[in-house]
């Protein structure tokens, strides 16, 4: 076998596909997971119950799983994208006649072991879809309006099912994630600007078909003080929360805000809240560096894929994990509503932590198949 053989992945073993993962982004990923694991505990006031050990065997599973993923040929998923699409989008239809109802939303289907959440595995299979679709296309068919109909419908039809659900957080993820695949894809930026003035004058059918609920939660936004007990609880104690950690923080397991329940869901959507009252602004500025070092390096695989699939997929995973970082910080921050996304690989929750280290495990598999080209059919035309 020639030395070019050797470091071609359609050629290569799953032993030598196997050294050519990122270790450095393995390593990134992990500390991650640690920096959740620790939190958990202390929300857990010391204790690895209920939370951390359950994370522990999650990410354990998903870190295989994710690696698994990795090392499959990438071909696969091209050619089982909209398998995948499909499987996402029965489970999301059959929340609507079988799921389970947690905190006033219909979110989840209920296994015999867990609880799973059909709208996180949409986020990935509709950037595997949207990657397939637009890897068989030509620049010219890009901009092609009819071309668009069929990726427009793809986005379309998931969303309208999760607002429904009703998950506003993960609707926007799964518009903005799609809005940059297609982007990247080659649509014409005209073309955004007319589906954004479209969006502008619809804003008063969407807010008449919002629930209660998240009218709330945005007037709650634009005035959190008018209701301190009530809607603008959880912000007004986060905000607190992030202002007593100071510089350093308090330290490891002596947040106040979060020792004393003064802040709610602190092991969910508001643990990046904990995470800086324990380590004050120093610390959450090391984090948000980490996430953006993660953000970074995808962003730089995608860029070095010979293939427009492993591109936009690399793409896709990497602008929704940049998308879900941004929302949960921002949200306890106050910077936006409050809409209930996680803070991914730290807060506690397996099919959120599952679909990440899916997305993980995709970017990893377009950087071993980095050097690989797919022609439009999905054939490798290095030869």
């Amino acid at each position: 076998m020639s030395t070019r053989d050797r470091l071609n992945p359609a050629t290569m073993t799953l032993g030598q596909r196997f050294w050519q993962l990122n270790w450095l982004l393995i390593l990134m990923i992990c500390s991650l997971a640690a920096v959740g694991f620790a939190m958990l505990y202390s929300a857990g006031n010391g204790n690895f119950s209920p939370w951390a050990e359950r994370q522990i065997v999650r990410f354990g599973v998903g870190l295989f799983v994710m690696l698994t993923i990795a090392l499959t040929d990438i071909r696969i998923w091209l050619r089982y994208a909209y398998v995948f699409y499909a499987i996402a989008f029965v489970l999301l239809v059959s929340v609507e006649f079988a799921g389970t109802v947690g905190m006033g939303a219909q979110r989840w289907i209920g296994l015999k072991f867990f609880h799973l959440q059909p709208s996180e595995l949409m986020k990935i299979a509709l950037v595997l879809a949207l990657a397939r679709y637009f890897h068989r296309l030509s620049l010219d068919d890009v901009t092609r309006p009819t071309h668009l109909l069929f990726p427009i419908l793809l986005v379309v039809a998931p969303t309208a099912l999760v607002l429904r659900q009703p998950d506003l957080g993960t609707a926007l993820l799964l518009l903005m994630g799609s809005a940059a695949i297609f982007f990247l894809a080659g649509v014409r930026l005209w073309k955004f600007v007319l589906v954004g003035l479209i969006g502008l004058t619809s804003i008063p059918v969407v807010w008449s078909m919002l629930h209660t609920y998240q009218k709330n939660r945005i007037m709650t936004f634009l005035a959190p003080e008018s209701d301190p007990l009530g809607a603008g609880y959880h912000i007004l104690q986060s905000k607190i929360a992030l202002g007593s950690g100071g510089v350093f923080g308090k330290g490891f397991m002596k947040g106040t805000q979060s020792h004393l329940s003064f802040l709610p869901e602190m092991q969910t959507d508001f643990i990046f809240t904990m995470y800086a009252e324990e380590f004050g602004l120093v610390g959450g500025l090391l984090l948000i560096a980490l996430y953006a070092a993660i953000v970074i390096y995808g962003f730089a695989i995608a860029m070095r894929s010979r293939s427009h699939f492993g591109r936009l997929v690399a793409m896709g995973v990497s602008t929704t994990f940049f998308l879900y970082v941004f929302m949960n910080i921002a949200m306890v921050m106050g910077l936006i509503p409050v809409v209930g996304v996680p803070l991914p690989l730290i807060s506690y929750g397996g099919t959120a932590m599952m679909t990440v280290l899916i997305g993980f495990g995709l970017l990893m598999n377009v950087y071993v198949h980095r050097d690989m080209r797919i022609s439009r059919y999905g054939e490798n035309s290095d030869s």
